[in-house]
């Protein structure tokens, strides 16, 4: 399936598993995405996603947003949706 970058992960958080990303495209609740690093391999769908802390359905470029991962996540990691 075809993948289109749509971020980075900037931060992780080991309580709750959040990664932090930052947007350069955008992100819905319900999209699959694929974070792929030098050690990190993983694809989820996302379930929730938050803005600072608040619940939001969708995120743009620009946006830095916090997504529950099923894993460890690294800072650098690319994040794509999966289309």
């Amino acid at each position: 399936m075809p993948e289109v970058e749509v971020g980075r992960v900037n931060d992780f958080f080991a309580r709750p598993v959040v990664a932090g990303i930052a947007l350069t495209g955008t992100l819905k609740v319900g999209d699959k995405i694929h974070i792929k690093g030098h050690t990190t391999d993983l694809e989820l769908t996302i379930e929730s996603m938050q803005i600072n802390n608040v619940n939001v359905t969708e995120g743009k470029a620009g946006d830095a947003i916090g997504v529950k991962v099923p894993d460890r996540v690294r800072p650098g990691d690319h994040v794509y949706k999966v289309t």
